[in-house]
């Protein structure tokens, strides 16, 4: 599926990435993760297999703010790549087993 990205520039992608790595040392994302629950498929994962995954992409103009990133397990970030909130569960659904 080809996706037509905002034209954010590499320079603030980096920006982003970078304030990402930041707030994953603080008590704010400590406390995200504690229960361990991907957001996405709300299975339990042991803490230090969540990732942080940013619920509009980057690559199509999201940015690392609190609002705006969630713990996940790694197989559902791997699965989501770029893909919009609305995509995602279109994806799921259509995916269901």
């Amino acid at each position: 599926m080809e996706y037509d990205f905002d034209g954010t520039d590499e320079a603030e992608i980096r920006r982003q990435k970078a304030k990402a790595r930041e707030l994953r040392k603080t008590r704010w994302w400590q406390q995200k993760t504690a229960a361990g629950m991907c957001h996405y498929c709300g299975r339990k994962t042991a803490h230090g297999d969540l990732t942080m995954d940013h619920l509009l992409p980057l690559a199509r103009g999201g940015r690392s703010t609190k609002d705006n990133l969630v713990p996940c397990c790694k197989s559902c970030n791997s699965r989501k790549k770029t893909m919009m909130p609305l995509e995602w569960q279109e994806y799921l659904e259509k995916n269901k087993d």
